[in-house]
């Protein structure tokens, strides 16, 4: 039976009293951890919360990882302000299906849509062009309008 590999590391640094850098990953027993969980300005671990948070589950302000939340989140799924994945929730989502105020993707679900499918209010596709969404799109998104 393999072993999985732990990596902790947290720096002495603070800012605000939560460490600079924190990483974490694998399972801990010392703490009955079974992943790695990092808290810091700068998150990466299995689980991860901080400003800048990258890992399999992450939130944060700058996101990134599997299961994905923050203000600007990357990941598989995606979800926030402004958000990019495979599925995308937020306000402006891009994505496989995106789902948002605005969203862009093949699947796209919002007020303002466009992509391949698109379910709105004012949508964008090759076959339908509504005004509203078209001045929308090339004020806010000019490359996707092209």
């Amino acid at each position: 039976m393999r072993t999985k590999r732990t990596i902790r590391y947290r720096s002495s640094r603070k800012i605000c009293g939560y460490p600079l850098l924190v990483i974490s990953f694998g399972p801990d027993k010392a703490t009955d951890e079974s992943r790695g969980i990092a808290a810091g300005i700068i998150a990466i671990g299995d689980i991860s919360i901080g400003v800048i948070a990258i890992g399999g589950l992450s939130a944060g302000i700058f996101s990134v990882g599997g299961l994905s939340t923050g203000l600007i989140a990357v990941g598989g799924v995606a979800m926030g302000g402004l958000v990019l994945g495979g599925v995308a929730v937020g306000v402006m989502a891009f994505g496989g299906v995106a789902i948002g105020l605005a969203a862009w993707g093949g699947v796209a679900i919002g007020h303002f849509a466009a992509g391949g499918k698109a379910v709105g209010t004012y949508i964008m596709t090759e076959t339908q062009k509504d005004p509203q969404a078209v001045d929308f799109f090339n004020r806010w998104l000019p490359w996707i309008s092209r």
